[in-house]
């Protein structure tokens, strides 16, 4: 084994990335079930994307006749 042991540090907690306040673990990584439904919405509505260099599956091309 190693002479050097690895220290792990405690991570810091993040703030909820709705409102800002101290995220708590039952809803982890957000303050309250107010939050986690607020960013369920956002995500079903669209308001989020991961972009891709794919062409969307809407803009497909018709097939020749």
């Amino acid at each position: 084994m190693s002479d050097n042991p690895v220290i792990r540090l405690p991570a810091m907690p993040r703030p909820c990335p709705i409102c800002g306040k101290p995220a708590t673990a039952r809803h982890q990584p957000f303050c309250s079930a107010r939050c986690t439904q607020i960013d369920l919405g956002r995500w079903l509505k669209g308001n989020y994307r991961v972009e891709t260099d794919e062409p969307a599956e809407d803009s497909e091309e018709p097939a020749e006749r």
